[in-house]
């Protein structure tokens, strides 16, 4: 196996042991980024100079008998819209196109605390709207599996990134499914933690009520080993909770004997490939000889999920991004003759058509006389969808659910907007609910990866993790390497 496609508990062990040094492992995954970027474009901006500096400072640490932490000196890739100070960070949007933070997000702090590499940061749909990472501003992802295929968004650098071999572990966030879809789309481990177990503060803020970031990695123990990382409480998020961080990783064992699984009938009706269905019913049985129970039960409003979620979160975006106006910081159009006209052609020429569609809507949909109808009906709608969740979870453990109804499609293949706004279908409940959600791979439809999504009660993330992982050891699936990866 070459180093690139190594997992992170793999690479620690070796280097806590002296068999490779994090500057020789840091080089070789810079060498595959050479190799392959170009054809997958999972990247935005790369920090190679102090990427290699933290590594001699790990390699230095470990000969000097130091014992490391488990993600020290390896190198990953942060999401596009997660602050980190002194390193571009343009939410892959030209209004940002040249910004540099002077301060670290919360999960970014945890790292450096931890001695990881950062490789660079990934490319994503324009302010996190979308969920092909097609409407980015600086580049075209694509899929490592096939090249003309998206590789899901909004994290699909992220995604991408992991599935090419251009870094060991990745960051996302995930506001109705930008975790969790391009996982599946791309055959890796994608994990959305309980709203509020990670800290969104230097999250570039989409829709402040639903984001969470979360891991992206080969599998499941390293989702495990970054969420022990990047969790904890923070002064600075007042909607973190102030819980205490359970050592993630001790909850891999494989065991469900007795488990409850929940199979929600809305989530398995008209709309699903019958391919990924298939895909998804063998991983079902897999879990009944590994000892679950299979319980069907229902999500009823679950037919709602969408259209609810296309008014709360457009309405929170346009609140959010109301402060890029060209005066603070960000892109400034120069020929402005007043102050209005300034701020009107900046945000014109900065935001692109899906950041403008989203302000729009949710613009109209807080406006006088339209809120009433709109967005507070929205939000009731969204306790109903909880209220759906808490009922199940009274007679289930877990919930098993195709990640996402269809495998990864053509890029430029000038889809409906509304097509790929009802394909978020299975993964926005969960964010409308705060609930943990990961991606597993489960299987192949068409020659491109399935994944499986389980569902978790709020804070019960080691549940989830366990779950994920006695299906993941019962199975092959998170081995298989995509053709650009290395099977040719």
């Amino acid at each position: 196996m070459k180093l690139y496609e190594s997992t992170v508990h793999e690479l620690h062990e070796q280097l806590q042991n002296k068999q490779l040094s994090s500057v020789e492992l840091t080089k070789a995954v810079y060498d595959r980024i050479d190799e392959v970027e170009e054809k997958i474009g999972a990247y935005v901006t790369l920090d190679k100079e102090n990427a290699l500096a933290q590594a001699a400072k790990v390699d230095a640490m470990i000969a000097a008998g130091e014992t490391i932490k488990p993600l020290a000196g390896i190198p990953g890739a942060i999401k596009d819209n997660i602050s980190t100070k002194g390193l571009r960070t343009t939410c892959s949007s030209h209004i940002l196109d040249n910004f540099i933070p002077v301060y670290d997000a919360h999960v970014i702090a945890n790292l450096r605390k931890d001695e990881t590499i950062f490789l660079g940061k990934t490319n994503m749909d324009e302010f996190a709207m979308g969920s092909t990472t097609e409407t980015s501003y600086m580049k075209k992802t694509h899929n490592a599996w096939n090249l003309d295929c998206v590789p899901g968004g909004s994290s699909g650098g992220s995604a991408a990134a992991i599935a090419a071999g251009e870094a060991i572990w990745s960051l996302g966030s995930d506001t109705g499914g930008s975790i969790r879809q391009p996982a599946s789309f791309n055959g890796v481990v994608g994990i959305k933690p309980t709203y509020g177990r990670v800290s969104r503060y230097g999250c570039v803020a989409f829709a402040s009520s639903l984001d969470q970031i979360g891991p992206i990695t080969r599998d499941v123990t390293d989702a495990a080993i970054v969420l022990n990382t990047i969790c904890g409480v923070d002064a600075h998020d007042s909607t973190s909770l102030p819980v205490d961080v359970p050592d993630f990783t001790k909850a891999l064992r494989q065991d469900v004997k007795g488990l409850r699984v929940g199979l929600p009938k809305e989530y398995f009706g008209e709309g699903i490939n019958t391919k990924v269905k298939e895909q998804i019913m063998l991983a079902v049985e897999k879990y009944k000889e590994l000892g679950a129970e299979i319980v069907e039960v229902s999500l009823p409003h679950t037919e709602y999920a969408v259209i609810t979620y296309y008014i709360i979160a457009p309405a929170e975006a346009s609140a959010n991004l109301a402060r890029y106006d060209g005066v603070r910081y960000g892109y400034r159009n120069k020929e402005a003759k007043s102050a209005p006209e300034m701020t009107k052609l900046s945000r014109t020429e900065g935001f692109g058509s899906e950041v403008k569609r989203r302000i729009m809507l949710g613009t109209y949909v807080l406006s006088s006389g339209y809120y009433d109808a709109y967005y507070k009906k929205a939000m009731q709608v969204r306790t109903l969808i909880r209220k759906d969740f808490d009922e199940v979870f009274r007679k289930v453990d877990v919930l098993l659910t195709p990640t996402s109804p269809v495998v990864a499609y053509p890029l430029d293949g000038k889809m409906d907007p509304l097509a790929i706004y009802m394909l978020d279908v299975t993964t926005i409940p969960v964010n409308m609910a705060g609930l943990p959600g990961i991606s597993i791979p489960c299987g192949f439809a068409d020659g491109m990866p399935v994944g499986l999504q389980l569902i978790g009660k709020a804070l019960d993330e080691e549940t989830l993790l366990r779950a994920a992982y006695t299906f993941e050891q019962a199975t092959e699936f998170h081995k298989a390497v995509a053709p650009l990866g290395g099977n040719k």
